[in-house]
C-alpha cells in the first residue's frame, strides 16, 4: 500500500508505537565528533550552530552530552505522504491541549513523535484517543 495523503485517513491510521529505548536530542560544533557518531544516530541534523544528532541514553552519556530531559520516540504507523497535510498538525494540537510537548521528526515512511519520557504514556493515550475519535467521524 502507497503513502496516505487524505488527512483523516492518516490520522485514524496512525497506530502509535511507544519505543522503550530513551532519547536525547544533542548538538555539538565539533564536526568530528558528530561523524563518528553519525552512524550510531538515529537522526542528524546539520544546523548553522553545530550538528544536532537524536542518540540513545547510553551513547549521549559516553559523550558527556546533556541528558536531562529524556525522551520517548512514538512512532506513528501510517505510512503518511510527505505532501500529506494535517497529521502533524493534530497530533502537536492534541499533545499541546494536554500540556505535553513534542518534536516531530518526519522520515519517508513514517512520522516520529518525541516526547518528555515522563508523559511518554499519557500522550499514547491521547494519540489513540484521537486515532479512534477520527476513525469514527
Amino acid at each position: 500500500m502507497g503513502p496516505v495523503r487524505d488527512t483523516s485517513a492518516m490520522i485514524a491510521g496512525m497506530d502509535p508505537v511507544a519505543d522503550t529505548r530513551i532519547w536525547h536530542f544533542c548538538t555539538t560544533p565539533d564536526i568530528a565528533l558528530s561523524d563518528r557518531l553519525r552512524p550510531q544516530a538515529l537522526a542528524y541534523l546539520q544546523e548553522a550552530e553545530g550538528c544536532s544528532l537524536i542518540l540513545t541514553e547510553a551513547l549521549a552519556q559516553a559523550h558527556g552530552f546533556d541528558t536531562s530531559l529524556p525522551m520517548t520516540r512514538i512512532t506513528l504507523g501510517v505510512h503518511s505522504a510527505l505532501e500529506g497535510v494535517g497529521l502533524t498538525a493534530a497530533v502537536a494540537t492534541a499533545l499541546a491541549e494536554a500540556g505535553i510537548a513534542c518534536n516531530m521528526v518526519a522520515g519517508f515512511h513514517h512520522d516520529h513523535v518525541f516526547v518528555p519520557a515522563d508523559d511518554a504514556a499519557r500522550a499514547m493515550d491521547i494519540l489513540g484517543t484521537l486515532a479512534t475519535r477520527e476513525a469514527g467521524a
